[in-house]
Protein backbone atom coordinates (compact mmCIF):
# COMPACT_ATOMS: atom_id res chain seq x y z
CA UNK A 1 0.00 0.00 0.00
CA UNK A 2 1.46 3.44 -0.78
CA UNK A 3 1.91 5.88 2.09
CA UNK A 4 0.59 9.39 1.98
CA UNK A 5 1.99 12.57 2.05
CA UNK A 6 -0.21 14.08 5.41
CA UNK A 7 0.65 17.21 4.31
CA UNK A 8 -1.18 16.92 0.83
CA UNK A 9 -3.82 14.82 2.35
CA UNK A 10 -4.63 18.16 5.03
CA UNK A 11 -4.62 19.85 2.61
CA UNK A 12 -6.60 18.19 0.35
CA UNK A 13 -9.45 17.12 2.98
CA UNK A 14 -9.26 21.18 3.90
CA UNK A 15 -10.09 21.62 0.28
CA UNK A 16 -12.85 19.11 0.40
CA UNK A 17 -14.34 20.71 3.55
CA UNK A 18 -14.88 23.87 1.08
CA UNK A 19 -16.21 22.06 -1.50
CA UNK A 20 -18.45 19.79 1.01
CA UNK A 21 -19.72 23.80 2.67
CA UNK A 22 -20.62 24.63 -0.71
CA UNK A 23 -22.76 22.07 -1.88
CA UNK A 24 -24.62 22.00 1.33
CA UNK A 25 -24.73 25.83 0.86
CA UNK A 26 -26.51 25.17 -2.50
CA UNK A 27 -29.24 23.79 -1.28
CA UNK A 28 -29.99 26.76 0.83
CA UNK A 29 -29.00 29.44 -1.54
CA UNK A 30 -32.46 28.24 -3.45
CA UNK A 31 -34.02 27.89 -0.60
CA UNK A 32 -33.83 31.41 -0.04
CA UNK A 33 -34.47 32.07 -3.78
CA UNK A 34 -37.35 30.07 -3.30
CA UNK A 35 -38.99 31.88 -0.68
CA UNK A 36 -37.29 35.09 -1.44
CA UNK A 37 -35.51 35.90 1.75
CA UNK A 38 -33.00 37.13 -1.08
CA UNK A 39 -35.12 40.12 -2.74
CA UNK A 40 -36.65 40.84 0.69
CA UNK A 41 -33.28 41.91 1.94
CA UNK A 42 -31.92 43.78 -1.45
CA UNK A 43 -32.56 47.22 -0.28
CA UNK A 44 -29.06 46.38 1.94
CA UNK A 45 -30.92 47.59 5.25
CA UNK A 46 -29.73 45.17 8.26
CA UNK A 47 -32.48 42.90 9.36
CA UNK A 48 -32.94 40.92 12.52
CA UNK A 49 -34.26 37.44 11.74
CA UNK A 50 -37.43 38.38 12.93
CA UNK A 51 -37.73 41.33 10.60
CA UNK A 52 -37.01 39.40 7.97
CA UNK A 53 -39.32 36.85 8.54
CA UNK A 54 -41.99 39.42 8.89
CA UNK A 55 -41.12 40.98 5.43
CA UNK A 56 -41.11 37.60 3.52
CA UNK A 57 -44.05 35.92 5.85
CA UNK A 58 -42.19 33.09 7.35
CA UNK A 59 -41.53 31.56 10.87
CA UNK A 60 -39.03 33.43 12.75
CA UNK A 61 -36.75 30.28 14.16
CA UNK A 62 -36.36 28.64 10.56
CA UNK A 63 -35.23 31.90 9.05
CA UNK A 64 -32.53 32.43 12.13
CA UNK A 65 -30.91 29.05 10.93
CA UNK A 66 -30.83 30.28 7.40
CA UNK A 67 -29.30 33.20 7.98
CA UNK A 68 -26.62 31.79 10.23
CA UNK A 69 -25.87 29.51 7.09
CA UNK A 70 -25.55 32.66 5.01
CA UNK A 71 -23.65 34.42 7.20
CA UNK A 72 -20.97 31.24 7.55
CA UNK A 73 -20.69 31.57 3.64
CA UNK A 74 -20.14 34.94 4.07
CA UNK A 75 -23.08 34.76 1.58
CA UNK A 76 -24.59 37.44 3.93
CA UNK A 77 -22.96 39.88 6.67
CA UNK A 78 -23.52 39.76 10.16
CA UNK A 79 -23.36 42.77 12.44
CA UNK A 80 -22.66 41.03 15.99
CA UNK A 81 -23.41 44.34 17.94
CA UNK A 82 -26.70 44.64 16.66
CA UNK A 83 -27.77 40.85 15.78
CA UNK A 84 -28.47 41.97 12.00
CA UNK A 85 -28.15 40.91 8.75
CA UNK A 86 -27.68 42.41 5.45
CA UNK A 87 -26.67 42.16 1.65
CA UNK A 88 -23.77 44.44 0.48
CA UNK A 89 -24.37 45.95 -3.17
CA UNK A 90 -22.36 43.46 -4.96
CA UNK A 91 -24.12 40.04 -2.69
CA UNK A 92 -27.74 41.50 -3.59
CA UNK A 93 -26.39 41.75 -7.65
CA UNK A 94 -25.44 37.88 -7.19
CA UNK A 95 -28.28 36.77 -5.50
CA UNK A 96 -31.34 39.41 -5.83
CA UNK A 97 -31.00 41.55 -8.70
CA UNK A 98 -32.79 39.63 -11.81
CA UNK A 99 -31.47 42.02 -14.38
CA UNK A 100 -27.87 42.04 -13.18
CA UNK A 101 -24.91 41.17 -15.23
CA UNK A 102 -23.93 39.38 -12.20
CA UNK A 103 -27.47 37.24 -11.18
CA UNK A 104 -26.16 33.88 -10.41
CA UNK A 105 -29.22 32.42 -9.44
CA UNK A 106 -29.70 30.20 -12.54
CA UNK A 107 -26.69 28.02 -11.70
CA UNK A 108 -28.23 26.87 -8.69
CA UNK A 109 -31.10 25.62 -9.92
CA UNK A 110 -29.00 23.74 -12.90
CA UNK A 111 -27.25 22.39 -10.31
CA UNK A 112 -30.29 21.20 -8.82
CA UNK A 113 -31.26 19.38 -11.53
CA UNK A 114 -27.84 17.36 -11.44
CA UNK A 115 -28.73 16.09 -8.12
CA UNK A 116 -32.08 14.96 -8.69
CA UNK A 117 -30.98 13.59 -12.10
CA UNK A 118 -28.06 11.74 -11.13
CA UNK A 119 -30.12 8.41 -10.69
CA UNK A 120 -31.09 9.04 -14.63
CA UNK A 121 -27.22 10.27 -15.49
CA UNK A 122 -26.35 6.87 -13.81
CA UNK A 123 -28.39 4.65 -15.95
CA UNK A 124 -27.39 6.34 -18.83
CA UNK A 125 -23.61 5.70 -18.06
CA UNK A 126 -24.83 1.91 -17.82
CA UNK A 127 -26.30 1.48 -21.00
CA UNK A 128 -25.04 4.34 -23.22
CA UNK A 129 -28.40 5.51 -24.22
CA UNK A 130 -27.85 9.15 -23.18
CA UNK A 131 -30.68 11.23 -21.41
CA UNK A 132 -32.43 13.93 -23.60
CA UNK A 133 -32.80 17.15 -22.31
CA UNK A 134 -36.79 17.12 -22.15
CA UNK A 135 -35.83 14.08 -19.72
CA UNK A 136 -34.39 16.07 -17.34
CA UNK A 137 -36.54 18.01 -14.02
CA UNK A 138 -38.15 20.91 -14.65
CA UNK A 139 -35.47 23.12 -12.60
CA UNK A 140 -33.10 22.96 -15.36
CA UNK A 141 -34.92 24.42 -18.12
CA UNK A 142 -35.97 27.54 -15.68
CA UNK A 143 -32.59 27.13 -14.32
CA UNK A 144 -30.88 27.48 -18.02
CA UNK A 145 -33.02 30.33 -19.21
CA UNK A 146 -31.66 32.44 -15.70
CA UNK A 147 -28.41 31.32 -16.18
CA UNK A 148 -27.84 32.51 -19.38
CA UNK A 149 -29.78 35.58 -19.62
CA UNK A 150 -27.63 37.91 -17.32
CA UNK A 151 -24.24 37.13 -19.81
CA UNK A 152 -27.00 37.86 -23.07
CA UNK A 153 -28.70 41.02 -21.58
CA UNK A 154 -24.46 42.31 -20.43
CA UNK A 155 -23.22 41.42 -24.06
CA UNK A 156 -25.43 40.25 -26.95
CA UNK A 157 -26.13 43.73 -28.25
CA UNK A 158 -23.66 45.81 -27.05
CA UNK A 159 -20.73 43.39 -27.93
CA UNK A 160 -21.59 40.37 -29.62
CA UNK A 161 -23.68 41.45 -32.83
CA UNK A 162 -21.16 44.69 -33.63
CA UNK A 163 -18.40 42.08 -33.25
CA UNK A 164 -20.34 40.29 -36.77
CA UNK A 165 -19.03 41.92 -40.12
CA UNK A 166 -22.25 44.14 -40.93
CA UNK A 167 -25.11 42.63 -38.94
CA UNK A 168 -25.61 44.98 -36.32
CA UNK A 169 -26.77 47.31 -39.61
CA UNK A 170 -28.29 44.80 -41.28
CA UNK A 171 -30.80 43.94 -38.27
CA UNK A 172 -31.28 48.16 -37.45
CA UNK A 173 -32.38 48.16 -40.86
CA UNK A 174 -34.56 44.86 -41.18
CA UNK A 175 -33.51 41.66 -41.34
CA UNK A 176 -34.87 38.25 -40.79
CA UNK A 177 -33.28 35.98 -38.07
CA UNK A 178 -33.64 32.49 -36.48
CA UNK A 179 -32.63 31.95 -33.18
CA UNK A 180 -31.90 28.02 -32.70
CA UNK A 181 -32.40 25.79 -29.52
CA UNK A 182 -33.76 29.44 -28.37
CA UNK A 183 -35.36 27.58 -25.22
CA UNK A 184 -37.68 30.03 -23.07
CA UNK A 185 -36.26 33.00 -25.40
CA UNK A 186 -34.23 35.21 -23.61
CA UNK A 187 -31.91 35.63 -26.43
CA UNK A 188 -34.31 36.19 -29.02
CA UNK A 189 -36.49 38.69 -27.07
CA UNK A 190 -33.55 40.95 -26.48
CA UNK A 191 -33.05 40.90 -30.07
CA UNK A 192 -36.15 41.52 -30.80
CA UNK A 193 -36.90 44.57 -28.52
CA UNK A 194 -33.21 46.34 -29.55
CA UNK A 195 -33.95 45.66 -33.21
CA UNK A 196 -37.61 46.08 -33.76
CA UNK A 197 -37.64 46.79 -37.61
CA UNK A 198 -36.22 42.85 -37.69
CA UNK A 199 -38.54 39.48 -37.84
CA UNK A 200 -37.33 36.94 -35.44
CA UNK A 201 -38.29 33.32 -35.46
CA UNK A 202 -37.18 30.84 -32.58
CA UNK A 203 -36.90 27.47 -32.97
CA UNK A 204 -36.40 24.66 -30.02
CA UNK A 205 -37.57 20.92 -29.62
CA UNK A 206 -38.62 20.92 -26.36
CA UNK A 207 -42.72 21.96 -26.46
CA UNK A 208 -42.83 23.27 -22.86
CA UNK A 209 -39.97 25.57 -23.23
CA UNK A 210 -41.51 26.86 -26.62
CA UNK A 211 -44.88 27.65 -24.66
CA UNK A 212 -42.91 29.44 -22.14
CA UNK A 213 -41.04 31.43 -24.76
CA UNK A 214 -44.70 32.27 -26.38
CA UNK A 215 -45.71 33.93 -22.88
CA UNK A 216 -42.42 35.66 -22.67
CA UNK A 217 -42.56 37.17 -25.76
CA UNK A 218 -46.22 38.31 -24.87
CA UNK A 219 -45.12 39.85 -21.78
CA UNK A 220 -42.38 41.92 -23.22
CA UNK A 221 -44.27 42.83 -26.01
CA UNK A 222 -42.46 41.62 -28.95
CA UNK A 223 -45.43 39.41 -30.33
CA UNK A 224 -45.93 41.46 -33.58
CA UNK A 225 -41.75 40.55 -34.99
CA UNK A 226 -41.24 36.90 -32.74
CA UNK A 227 -42.43 33.93 -33.24
CA UNK A 228 -41.84 30.93 -31.42
CA UNK A 229 -42.36 26.94 -32.73
CA UNK A 230 -41.04 23.35 -32.09
CA UNK A 231 -38.98 22.41 -34.07
CA UNK A 232 -35.54 20.01 -34.36
CA UNK A 233 -32.01 22.68 -35.45
CA UNK A 234 -31.70 20.01 -38.47
CA UNK A 235 -35.54 20.69 -39.52
CA UNK A 236 -36.74 24.25 -38.19
CA UNK A 237 -38.73 26.37 -40.98
CA UNK A 238 -37.40 29.25 -43.41
CA UNK A 239 -35.63 30.35 -45.71
CA UNK A 240 -33.51 33.46 -46.52
CA UNK A 241 -32.14 34.44 -43.21
CA UNK A 242 -29.49 36.98 -42.65
CA UNK A 243 -28.64 35.45 -39.21
CA UNK A 244 -29.17 32.14 -37.77
CA UNK A 245 -27.62 32.06 -34.45
CA UNK A 246 -27.37 29.20 -31.81
CA UNK A 247 -26.67 29.93 -28.24
CA UNK A 248 -25.04 27.55 -25.88
CA UNK A 249 -26.39 24.54 -27.60
CA UNK A 250 -24.56 23.06 -30.33
CA UNK A 251 -22.66 21.16 -28.15
CA UNK A 252 -26.22 19.58 -27.23
CA UNK A 253 -26.89 18.28 -30.35
CA UNK A 254 -26.37 14.52 -31.37
CA UNK A 255 -25.38 15.56 -35.10
CA UNK A 256 -24.28 19.12 -34.89
CA UNK A 257 -22.69 18.39 -38.89
CA UNK A 258 -26.59 18.20 -39.73
CA UNK A 259 -27.48 21.18 -38.06
CA UNK A 260 -24.91 23.11 -39.68
CA UNK A 261 -25.73 22.28 -43.49
CA UNK A 262 -29.27 22.88 -42.48
CA UNK A 263 -28.07 26.58 -41.41
CA UNK A 264 -26.51 26.64 -44.76
CA UNK A 265 -29.62 25.71 -46.72
CA UNK A 266 -31.82 28.78 -44.78
CA UNK A 267 -29.34 31.35 -44.65
CA UNK A 268 -29.23 34.16 -47.30
CA UNK A 269 -26.47 34.03 -49.52
CA UNK A 270 -24.60 36.81 -47.30
CA UNK A 271 -26.26 35.23 -43.85
CA UNK A 272 -24.36 34.58 -40.73
CA UNK A 273 -24.49 31.70 -38.87
CA UNK A 274 -23.52 32.61 -35.37
CA UNK A 275 -22.22 30.51 -32.88
CA UNK A 276 -22.29 30.88 -29.24
CA UNK A 277 -20.63 28.58 -27.07
CA UNK A 278 -19.00 27.68 -23.46
CA UNK A 279 -15.57 29.38 -23.37
CA UNK A 280 -12.96 26.55 -23.54
CA UNK A 281 -9.30 26.07 -24.80
CA UNK A 282 -8.71 23.28 -27.22
CA UNK A 283 -7.16 20.57 -24.80
CA UNK A 284 -7.75 19.49 -21.46
CA UNK A 285 -4.90 20.18 -19.90
CA UNK A 286 -5.90 24.16 -20.50
CA UNK A 287 -8.95 23.67 -18.97
CA UNK A 288 -8.32 22.77 -16.11
CA UNK A 289 -9.40 25.71 -14.33
CA UNK A 290 -12.30 27.11 -12.13
CA UNK A 291 -14.33 27.55 -15.58
CA UNK A 292 -13.39 24.00 -16.92
CA UNK A 293 -14.41 22.73 -13.94
CA UNK A 294 -18.31 23.89 -13.78
CA UNK A 295 -18.67 23.48 -17.41
CA UNK A 296 -17.39 19.71 -17.43
CA UNK A 297 -19.38 19.06 -14.52
CA UNK A 298 -22.42 20.54 -15.90
CA UNK A 299 -21.06 18.51 -19.46
CA UNK A 300 -21.50 15.24 -17.82
CA UNK A 301 -24.59 15.96 -16.17
CA UNK A 302 -26.52 17.65 -18.99
CA UNK A 303 -24.83 18.53 -22.06
CA UNK A 304 -23.32 14.72 -23.24
CA UNK A 305 -26.10 13.01 -22.33
CA UNK A 306 -27.85 15.24 -24.34
CA UNK A 307 -26.21 14.91 -27.29
CA UNK A 308 -25.90 11.03 -26.85
CA UNK A 309 -29.35 10.27 -26.60
CA UNK A 310 -30.30 11.98 -30.47
CA UNK A 311 -29.34 10.26 -33.56
CA UNK A 312 -25.45 10.39 -35.00
CA UNK A 313 -24.78 11.29 -30.98
CA UNK A 314 -21.44 12.98 -31.63
CA UNK A 315 -21.07 13.64 -27.75
CA UNK A 316 -18.58 17.37 -28.80
CA UNK A 317 -19.86 18.33 -24.92
CA UNK A 318 -19.60 21.65 -23.08
CA UNK A 319 -16.02 21.98 -23.54
CA UNK A 320 -15.25 21.46 -27.07
CA UNK A 321 -12.75 24.25 -28.04
CA UNK A 322 -12.56 26.03 -31.10
CA UNK A 323 -10.65 23.64 -33.53
CA UNK A 324 -13.67 20.87 -33.02
CA UNK A 325 -16.56 23.56 -33.66
CA UNK A 326 -14.30 24.93 -36.72
CA UNK A 327 -14.42 21.05 -38.19
CA UNK A 328 -18.34 21.22 -37.22
CA UNK A 329 -18.58 24.09 -38.99
CA UNK A 330 -16.39 22.94 -42.47
CA UNK A 331 -18.04 18.93 -42.86
CA UNK A 332 -21.21 20.71 -42.87
CA UNK A 333 -19.99 22.86 -45.95
CA UNK A 334 -18.96 26.45 -44.60
CA UNK A 335 -15.59 28.30 -45.57
CA UNK A 336 -15.39 31.09 -43.34
CA UNK A 337 -14.94 30.83 -39.51
CA UNK A 338 -13.93 33.37 -37.42
CA UNK A 339 -13.83 33.80 -33.70
CA UNK A 340 -15.49 37.49 -33.53
CA UNK A 341 -15.22 37.65 -30.27
CA UNK A 342 -15.39 36.09 -26.27
CA UNK A 343 -15.63 36.56 -22.51
CA UNK A 344 -14.76 34.86 -19.59
CA UNK A 345 -17.49 32.33 -20.15
CA UNK A 346 -18.24 32.45 -24.40
CA UNK A 347 -16.91 32.02 -27.26
CA UNK A 348 -19.08 33.97 -30.50
CA UNK A 349 -18.29 32.54 -33.81
CA UNK A 350 -19.25 34.18 -37.37
CA UNK A 351 -19.50 31.59 -39.61
CA UNK A 352 -20.35 32.19 -43.59
CA UNK A 353 -20.25 29.81 -46.66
Amino acid sequence: MREPDMQKLDAFVNRLLGDIGAATSGALVILGDHLGLFKAMADGEPLTAAELAGRVGVKERYVREWLSAQAASDYIVYDERTDRFSLTPEQAMVFAQEDSPAFFMGAYDMIQSMWMDEPKVAEAFRTGKGLGWHEHSLCLFRGTERFFRPGYNNHLIDEWIPALKGMKEKLERGARVADIGCGHGASTILMARAYPESKFHGFDYHGPSVERAREAAKEAGVSDRVTFEQAPANQFAGQGYDLVAMFDCLHDMGDPVGAGRHVRETLAPDGIWMIVEPFAHDTLKENLNPVGRVYYSASTMICTPASLSQDVGLGLGAQAGEMKLRKVAMDAGFHHFRRATETPFNMVFEVQA
